[in-house]
């Protein structure tokens, strides 16, 4: 009997190979090491970044894609700072950045697949959010997922949700000035007034 060299990724639901399974616990050992004890604003994207420089915890100071625009948008200055105070910065202000796919969905996914993928992730997803992320807000900025906005309640996660859709649909966060100024008005006294 062969063994199967792809199995089910516990993060994203997609077949996986042991280099995909890696990659998915080396990301959350990144942003396990940043969870701050007391999550004021937990920040929901529908997918990982591809690049490990647009991943928020990885320790690639560069900033790039995703996470250099929501740094942009909380007011988090990466000039002159490590990784680790840059991080640092984003987990004192009590805010956590998690993906509901927590792995990047695979090149050349149909979007219609992607929706499905997300579908059969979300219960896993919300279950992870009420019983171990116990955030006090949810803002849910992906519009990927506005199909889900139903099941992203706050009934269904036990805290007030904010549907910012703060991002583009290829996952890198907007730098739209109105798109950044709704997204500051969910994180009021997180977010640094801009300069």
């Amino acid at each position: 009997m062969a063994v199967p060299t792809h199995l089910p990724c516990d993060g994203c639901g997609q077949l996986a190979s042991a280099e995909h399974i890696a990659r998915r616990l080396q990301r959350l050992e990144w942003a396990t090491r940043f969870r701050p004890i007391h999550i004021q604003a937990l920040l929901l994207a529908a997918s990982a970044p591809e690049a490990d420089s647009d991943f928020l915890y990885s320790p690639d100071p560069a900033f790039t894609g995703q996470a250099g625009n929501l740094l942009a948008a909380l007011g988090i200055s990466t000039a002159g700072k490590s990784s680790e105070e840059v991080l640092g910065d984003f987990q004192k202000r009590g805010l956590v950045l998690a993906h509901l796919l927590e792995c990047p969905v695979a090149p050349g996914t149909k979007p219609t697949e992607a929706v499905d993928m997300i579908d059969r992730h979300l219960p896993q997803a919300l279950a992870r959010i009420r019983r171990s992320l116990k955030p006090k807000r949810v803002l849910v900025l992906s519009p990927e997922l506005r199909p889900f906005v139903p099941q992203l309640s706050e009934s269904a996660l036990g805290c007030p949700v904010f549907h910012t859709f703060f991002a583009t649909s290829e996952g890198d966060f907007a730098s739209d000035a109105s798109e950044v100024a709704v997204f500051r008005a969910a994180l009021p006294a997180l977010a640094a007034p801009s300069s």
